[in-house]
């Protein structure tokens, strides 16, 4: 077990994909820590602090991921006992010289407020005032609707392609008024049929999840998680849907994929 510290005097979220992506590589147990604002003397000697007491507490020096706009913060960081990474370091300089402009540090500027924030917050709002099926009127807005039954990963998956990538995403539930037996397209969305994009899941794992929320009840049961999803994925055929069965795959995992699918325009990167 190593504990691995991610900080920076910004929002660390650079700090924390370079790590996480480094650490991948590797099978290993940690113990992860962020540290975000990091921007004055004082709250970096605390940052040192508890480095070196994980240190002491657990014999092996911790990693540290970091990104500092200021020089003199960096300096102390960099004297704890752990080993620190940091990528801007091997790529800026020579990205400058390739560029034939110098680099202009500044705090924020990666997650901060930027030209495209507002595509992100309108997304994020259109998103939520359209989630499961509870707003069917703005659907001409809508860059794209996730369709499928029952706890296949519409919301999150809405609220992720809106909150990463600023893409009105909307959703709606493919449920029991549907009639299984014989189902068809809703009529609602027969006019967005080429914004339409499926999920499904396996039925195992969609057991797995409703009989979290209703265990031992219907609703939960295989037979009907296995009916459920075999009408809708004969639909999906049948209407010429694209879908994905996403129960391999992370929320950031299937938003990619969808955007591969879909050629959807991101508006923010």
């Amino acid at each position: 077990m190593r504990t691995v510290f991610y900080i920076s005097d910004g929002t660390a979220l650079t700090a924390e994909a370079f790590g996480k992506a480094m650490l991948s590589m590797f099978p290993l147990k940690v113990e992860h820590k962020t540290l975000a604002f990091i921007d004055s003397q004082e709250k970096a000697e605390t940052a040192v602090r508890r480095i070196n007491e994980a240190y002491e507490k657990s014999g092996e020096r911790p990693i540290i991921f970091h990104t500092f706009v200021s020089v003199e913060i960096k300096r102390v960081i960099t004297q704890s006992a752990g080993s620190c990474y940091d990528f801007l370091d091997y790529f800026v300089a020579p990205l400058s010289q390739e560029l034939g402009i110098p680099a202009q540090p500044k705090t924020n500027l990666t997650h901060g407020i930027q030209e495209n924030y507002d595509f992100r917050i309108e997304a994020i709002n259109y998103t939520l005032a359209n989630d499961d099926g509870s707003n069917i009127s703005d659907y001409d807005e809508a860059d794209i609707i996730l369709i499928g039954v029952s706890r296949t990963g519409k919301t999150p998956s809405s609220l992720y392609l809106a909150l990463q990538y600023g893409i009105k995403a909307a959703n709606y539930p493919i449920t029991d008024d549907d009639d299984f037996e014989k189902l068809q397209l809703p009529k609602i969305l027969k006019p967005y049929r080429h914004k339409l994009f499926g999920l499904t899941l396996e039925p195992q794992r969609l057991h797995e999840i409703r009989s979290k929320r209703r265990e031992g009840s219907r609703y939960a049961s295989m037979q009907q998680c296995r009916f459920e999803l075999q009408a809708v994925e004969a639909m999906y055929r049948r209407e010429a849907i694209p879908f994905l069965d996403s129960t391999r795959f992370s929320v950031e995992e299937i938003a990619a994929k969808i955007l591969n699918e879909t050629n959807l325009e991101r508006h923010c990167y």
